[in-house]
């Protein structure tokens, strides 16, 4: 479709809302175990009233308004509201911690915030005096609001009241303050996961966001009578990209689960066509499947071995472009039947169209255990400041070590310093109130990525690492940090694992087992222990783990491999400041937190006390004191 600078997000809307009416549903929410369909007319009903209503409330062009909380119908309305109010979007994640949402309020100027229950009113109460340009708190689900009167509450419903009543004494006013928008002015704020610093607030435009979602579909067309589930944050681009700037174009269905815990449930029961979530997602399904395999019969694991080994070959003959020759489809739709659907099914893949990952690495075994059972997942490489994606594979040409090829009208390049750079009409305006920054990553219309790569053979681009990133092993060859952790990562022992070596004698690494699966192995075991930094620690657990390590070693050089490693007490966490909000471990922060940890596996010690304290979500702290066993990693 054509994209005039012109065109806005709530033009756009409008027009899908009028097109589609009473006879389509725009999106569903499942609430006490049945879905509930809500029409295109219905959308825009709720979205009018409450455009009209932040406007009675004295919105003015330009103001920010913030959202947190779960991904439901009210979220979108709010979010798309404030634009046809001719606002500024600005979401919070809902796991943010009170100094979080404080900071971005604060940085943000947010005059009105949308808080989804009680929980996220609380946290804004708690920094409410501390945020002067904050005027009203929104609140839509009315469980255990009763007792709140601050005068400065006011419920959704409320809202809505006030914009039926302004809709009655101006009854032109939504659709002429629709048509004062321009593509280029800022439809949303987006504050970036900071894995250095502070995170910075990304503006970007209706345009941006709209040719991004069209030239995201012009390389794979999504239909509206497609499914998508929204279950990742709001604040993350990743979903923005897809019930936005794809959604709102191509008029799917989008699909909220009950609650965060039953998305992977809810997925099953929707069976999406299309996909999109970072690699922990994929990580934990394949987590999911590995574990299952664990506890299966002999026959059923014989099975499972069979399929995988005929599935492995198909994907790795299609990623090599090879005819696949009758017999191998043959024996490919064999396993297809007898393991592969209800395996896809169970996951919530069965309709799966085009599966996307991105935000951070994915390791070449996940990606190969997918395409292995059938699933087209591809690779896209982005960031916030172009509008969610700049690269993606293309069906067909698929290499499971590249990001795939840049998308229509986008333009990839390598700087001499290995950097990559790129140019569409989806980079962003700039980062708000950050001139410094602006200029440092905006340069004659060229996006600087601070992520080193290269452009290989085929057109492709390989992203090896965030440039402070890359390590230099002890041969003065570089290397990726993040190869050597997914592929630690694809053991279903281990949730997490971060490697050290950067310019030293050789690499290490801290590892965070899975407590569940673990727990499980060790209850078979006949192993006896009460919490995750006493089962951390067990001599054979570490053996546990000291296994997947050398199983992770195989094929790499010799001076890249895992020498030395330590079981961490507990698992990394973003209320910790370990991860970002979208799980990307904050390595400059994790290198001086742990910094004993460290020491100790270069030095000859084989213990470390540990003495330190850890967050909880709701702030709460505990204080642990414990000791950590270095283990060397043995060659066979």
């Amino acid at each position: 479709m054509e994209i005039t600078k012109d065109l806005t997000i709530p033009k756009l809307f409008c027009e899908r809302a009028r097109t589609y009416g009473k006879d389509k549903v725009a999106m569903r929410e499942k609430e006490f175990g049945i879905w509930k369909p809500i029409t295109w007319h219905d959308y825009l009903e709720n979205v009018k009233f409450l455009a009209l209503g932040l406007i009675s409330l004295g919105l003015k062009d330009g103001d920010k308004v913030a959202m947190i909380g779960d991904n439901r119908p009210e979220g979108l309305w709010a979010e798309i509201a404030t634009l046809c109010a001719r606002g500024t979007g600005v979401w919070l994640f809902q796991d943010c911690l009170m100094d979080e949402v404080k900071y971005i309020i604060e940085h943000s100027d947010t005059r009105f915030l949308f808080g989804e229950g009680q929980e996220e009113v609380d946290k804004a109460i708690s920094i409410f005096d501390e945020c002067p340009r904050l005027e009203k708190i929104i609140w839509d689900d009315p469980k255990g609001m009763r007792s709140y009167d601050e005068d400065y509450l006011i419920s959704l419903k409320d809202v809505q009241g006030l914009g039926r009543e302004l809709d009655k004494k101006e009854p032109g006013l939504f659709e002429e303050i629709i048509n004062k928008g321009h593509g280029d002015e800022v439809a949303l704020l987006f504050y970036t996961s900071g894995t250095t610093a502070l995170p910075k607030g990304a503006l970007l435009s209706h345009h941006n966001m709209l040719t991004m979602g069209r030239n995201l579909m012009a390389v794979d067309p999504s239909y509206d009578t497609d499914d998508f589930v929204s279950f990742l944050p709001f604040a993350w681009i990743g979903e923005q990209m897809m019930a936005i700037s794809c959604g709102i174009q191509v008029g799917f269905t989008v699909n909220f689960p009950e609650e965060p815990e039953t998305a992977q449930e809810n997925i099953r029961e929707i069976g999406p066509h299309v996909m999109f979530a970072p690699p922990r997602m994929y990580e934990q399904m394949t987590r999911t499947v590995q574990v299952k395999y664990l506890d299966a019969s002999y026959l059923k694991r014989k099975c499972y071995k069979l399929a995988s080994k005929i599935g492995y070959h198909v994907a790795d003959m299609e990623f090599q472009k090879k005819a696949v020759p009758w017999y191998w489809r043959f024996l490919h739709w064999l396993a297809f039947i007898g393991m592969q659907k209800k395996l896809k099914d169970h996951l919530g893949l069965s309709r799966v169209r085009n599966a996307y990952t991105g935000g951070a690495a994915m390791g070449p075994d996940h990606f190969r255990f997918f395409h292995a059972l059938g699933v087209n997942l591809k690779q896209i490489y982005g960031q916030t400041e172009i509008a969610g994606i700049s690269v993606v594979h293309q069906t067909g040409d698929i290499k499971f070590d590249t990001v795939g090829v840049p998308l229509p009208e986008t333009e990839v390049k390598i700087t001499e310093d290995g950097e990559i750079i790129s140019k569409s009409p989806s980079v962003f305006l700039g980062y708000y109130k950050n001139p410094e920054a602006t200029e440092e990553t905006l340069r004659d219309g060229w996006l600087y990525s601070g992520d080193k790569g290269f452009i290989d053979e085929d057109g492709h681009l390989v992203v090896f690492d965030r440039s402070k990133d890359v390590m230099t092993l002890r041969d003065g060859r570089p290397f990726s940090p993040q190869y050597l952790e997914t592929r630690l990562k694809f053991s279903p022992y281990l949730r997490d694992a971060w490697t050290i070596g950067d310019k030293r004698d050789y690499v290490t690494a801290v590892t965070c087992i899975d407590y569940s699966v673990v727990g499980k192995w060790a209850d078979e075991k006949k192993l006896t222990y009460t919490s995750y930094p006493e089962l951390s620690q067990k001599p054979e657990v570490c053996a546990l783990v000291e296994k997947q390590i050398r199983q992770a070693n195989k094929d790499l050089p010799e001076v890249a491999r895992v020498k030395k490693f330590v079981n961490l007490y507990k698992e990394f966490d973003p209320d910790d400041d370990e991860l970002t909000r979208t799980r990307k471990l904050r390595r400059a922060f994790v290198e001086t937190r742990y910094q004993g940890i460290v020491d100790a596996l270069y030095s000859d010690k084989d213990v470390v006390h540990i003495d330190t304290t850890i967050t909880y979500e709701d702030g709460r702290k505990s204080h642990i004191k414990t000791d950590l066993h270095i283990k060397a990693v043995s060659d066979s």
